[in-house]
């Protein structure tokens, strides 16, 4: 009887919606299918709302997020918690070149690299650097209206959650991460150094912000973390646009390590969801809901004035609104011709006067590369093998009219060969060729 009671209480709740769009009345704690949840969460009366996600894509995730930030009320208070598969996440205004190791990512320009496993590179809609996520890095997410916002405001949340679970050694520094503090001999070092465990980013709008965070709970990638983000160009390569602060890092988890009690993702998950609805002033129902959802409970969940449960895929892709979202992160021209202008020249030049390495001993000595780049496409370039300054000159002349306004991203390695076969082939030898476009492809990321 419970279970019919329950059926015909979130039947009669569906039935409303389905008939009366706008405005929409809730019973309480009355359920809902995923393809109620955009209206649910633009509902005026839906001043707090909480969610975890049951879907580890990030396009998916950052555009629920997005379609929150954009659509629900301005004076809402929203939590969204998702955990990610593999995949590196650069901010808006960063150089994938220069943020990212392309090279032991899914190749997302290669059509024949569609079933890879490998981590996706993903480019966010918010400002920050770039970072790594996996199963064990919790994402954390607060959209709040911008009267009350402030850049500590939810890290200091999170914080309180941590130490709720035992995590007393965490805090947030100047920089508006989350740091935790190693004593020196568990870290091998002589003094105490705090290792970043959450990194945050923000995105402001006339009424609303949002702020977003990591936060490595658990990681089994802790250790090769630089191999994604340690790009083979950034010797070469000079940026407009944010770069990236490198910090060592750590899991929360390395607290636990000798713990009788076995340290658990959720109860960090359930910790935040309470310290959230304490800042926010959210019904005891709904955190109840919201804490007991994803596991026990997979579904929507609504009050008079909230929200909460489970979302994932099906409520991305049923809502024109998310699958444009997740269309648009997905599409190559977001991911790389989003990228500020930039160069890349293997040797000095006015703006980026730094010594470069030695070229390969498989390349004269006389060769040069530069290519300047606006909106991930050339519009300027010397390459060049010959030590005469005029053949030189010629060669040069002769590779720019081949690639300019080419975009960077569909230069496959064969193309860079056929190409620099053709246009300097007159005065040099295959094999030389063969290296320079091994050359330029093995740092821009495609072998």
């Amino acid at each position: 009887m419970p279970a019919l009671r329950r059926f015909l209480r979130a039947s009669h709740a569906f039935h409303w919606l389905s008939q009366h769009r706008s405005p929409i009345a809730v019973r309480w704690n009355s359920s809902f299918s995923a393809n109620q949840f955009a209206q649910l969460a633009s509902r005026q009366s839906s001043k707090h709302q909480i969610y975890q996600s049951l879907s580890s894509d990030p396009y998916v995730n950052l555009s629920i997020e997005h379609f929150l930030l954009e659509h629900a009320p301005a004076d809402s208070s929203i939590l969204f918690l998702y955990i990610n598969r593999p995949c590196v996440v650069i901010g808006r205004n960063q150089n994938p070149w220069l943020e990212t190791n392309l090279r032991v990512l899914h190749n997302d320009r290669d059509v024949a690299d569609h079933d890879s496993e490998n981590a996706l590179y993903v480019r966010r809609r918010s400002g920050g650097g770039a970072v790594f996520h996996d199963e064990g890095n919790l994402n954390y997410s607060v959209i709040s209206p911008r009267t009350s916002f402030t850049r500590d405001k939810h890290a200091e949340m999170v914080v309180r959650a941590l130490h709720r679970v035992g995590a007393t050694n965490t805090s947030v520094n100047d920089r508006h991460d989350i740091v935790m503090s190693l004593d020196g001999a568990s870290a091998g070092e002589q003094s105490p150094r705090p290792r970043k465990i959450s990194g945050s980013a923000f995105k402001l709008t006339r009424h609303r912000a949002l702020h977003h965070g990591t936060c490595l709970l658990d990681s089994p990638n802790i250790n090769s973390l630089g191999s994604f983000l340690r790009s083979p160009a950034q010797d070469y390569i000079k940026a407009k646009g944010v770069e990236s602060v490198r910090s060592p890092v750590a899991n929360v988890s390395s607290v636990f390590a000798d713990a009788s009690v076995p340290f658990g993702i959720q109860d960090v998950i359930a910790n935040i969801m309470g310290e959230f609805a304490r800042l926010y002033q959210t019904s005891p129902d709904a955190v109840r809901r919201a804490q007991r959802a994803y596991v026990h409970d997979p579904e929507l969940y609504a009050g008079d004035d909230w929200v909460v449960g489970a979302v994932g895929e099906a409520e991305g892709y049923q809502e024109p609104e998310i699958k444009k979202g997740i269309d648009e992160l997905r599409s190559l021209e977001w991911k790389y011709t989003q990228t500020p202008q930039f160069i890349f020249s293997t040797y000095p030049v006015e703006e980026d006067p730094r010594e470069r390495p030695a070229l390969p001993l498989s390349l004269p000595p006389s060769t040069r590369i530069f290519l300047r780049l606006k909106h991930g496409a050339i519009i300027e370039s010397h390459i060049s093998i010959s030590p005469d300054s005029s053949i030189a000159s010629e060669q040069a002349v002769r590779a720019h009219e081949a690639l300019k306004g080419r975009k960077l991203h569909e230069i496959q390695p064969t193309q860079w060969k056929e190409v620099l076969y053709e246009q300097l082939g007159a005065e040099e030898d295959a094999d030389t060729i063969e290296e320079l476009a091994r050359f330029i492809a093995t740092k821009l990321g495609w072998v």
